[in-house]
């Protein structure tokens, strides 16, 4: 059986809490192993470990405004790549009319988030609707649709030859963070027995290994009338989500995980009271990003530790670099003016290595990577 090598010792001027009773005047870097769930070692710093100068080569961190991405495709395969691996697909689809066709991801589960309006939703299983801050988990070979009134906005997260599944609550059991009783399936209503009545043919857009196939019907194939078994689409909204928090202590974002899938994690940032004790940490905490690539969708609210970031805005951070809270928020790092955080985020954390997409260039905000410097 293999472990890692045990090492558990304190060196110098040193807190032997992480995230609390830092040595004054100093910043704390993380640096760990398997994001958040290995062994890790904590530096003190005298100087914020992200107050770089220059920073050159592909590991520079990057945003992208989504916002600015163009309107118009009716099929999620035509949606804006934005960044992508073996194990992994992020796009960002501006829907602006209901889809004349069904959608079929034979590729893995997807993972809608819908950032903004309102649809509905048709598939296989029934009907449900979607509102702003909804995640809807359509498992592979699902056959669905979206009817729209109004133009949506929706972030698009493929789980490629793999399965999205729940975390392991642990100590906390089940039933925290959100109740299974929260997730919401279709429904075989009136509404999905009328969409059947249709008498015209439908095509069906199926993706497997990044290639489209169009298969035409002559009658419309959502046309169940009954199901069951243990496999079906889920919808949970991220009001319903309630974060796990300590009044004494900065939890690691491993904390926040929403869904898991074989090589990456989705986590969700929902507000939370800030930490009340005056020797701990109340903003994010510089760490190494060794192991895993970060991505941060911004939904809403007010992002703390980022200056000038809007919802509908994301950023990459490549593995290999120290990341962490801009300098604005360094000045709140142990008093907050706020009780507690207002923002929603959704991260992704890919084990393997992502690829900026063809989608991304022309919305990237290129001065980001210069945002961590102070100015004078």
């Amino acid at each position: 059986m293999k472990q890692y090598i045990p090492v558990s010792r304190v060196e110098g001027i040193a807190s032997r809490q992480a995230h609390c009773d830092l040595p004054e005047g100093t910043y704390e870097r993380e640096m760990s192993k398997e994001g958040f769930f290995g062994p890790a070692a904590f530096f003190h710093h005298r100087h914020p470990p992200t107050g770089w100068t220059e920073f050159e080569g592909p590991l520079r961190p990057r945003a992208l405004d989504l916002t600015q991405l163009p309107v118009g495709a009716t099929s999620p395969w035509s949606s804006a790549e934005v960044l992508a691996n073996a194990s992994c697909r992020v796009r960002f689809w501006r829907l602006s009319q209901s889809m004349d066709k069904l959608a079929r991801n034979a590729d893995g589960d997807e993972l809608l988030f819908l950032h903004n309006g309102e649809a509905d939703l048709y598939c296989d299983f029934g009907h449900l609707g979607l509102r702003a801050g909804d995640y809807a988990m359509l498992p592979r070979g699902t056959m669905w649709r979206l009817e729209i009134a109004a133009p949506i906005d929706v972030l698009l997260i493929e789980s490629t030859n793999a399965s999205y599944m729940l975390p392991d609550k642990g100590l906390v059991g089940p039933h925290a963070i959100f109740d299974p009783a929260i997730l919401d399936t279709p429904r075989i209503d009136a509404a999905f027995k009328a969409q059947q009545s249709a008498t015209r043919g439908w095509q069906v857009e199926v993706k497997r290994r990044g290639a489209i196939s169009r298969i035409t019907y002559p009658f419309n194939p959502l046309d169940a009338i009954g199901w069951h078994g243990e496999l079906a689409p889920v919808r949970l909204n991220v009001r319903d989500i309630r974060p796990l928090m300590s009044h004494r202590y900065h939890l690691p974002p491993s904390a926040h995980t929403t869904f898991l899938s074989s090589r990456f994690v989705v986590c969700t940032f929902v507000p939370r009271p800030f930490e009340t004790d005056p020797k701990a940490l109340k903003v994010p905490f510089f760490h190494n990003n060794d192991d895993y690539d970060e991505v941060i969708f911004y939904h809403a609210g007010d992002f703390f530790s980022r200056d000038n970031i809007h919802p509908g805005m994301l950023t990459y951070h490549p593995a290999g670099f120290t990341h962490g809270p801009h300098p604005k928020a360094l000045t709140r790092m142990f008093e907050q003016t706020k009780p507690a955080t207002d923002e929603y985020a959704v991260m992704v954390d890919t084990r393997d290595a992502l690829e900026v997409g063809t989608g991304a260039g022309p919305v990237e905000w290129t001065g980001y990577v210069d945002s961590w410097k102070v100015r004078p």
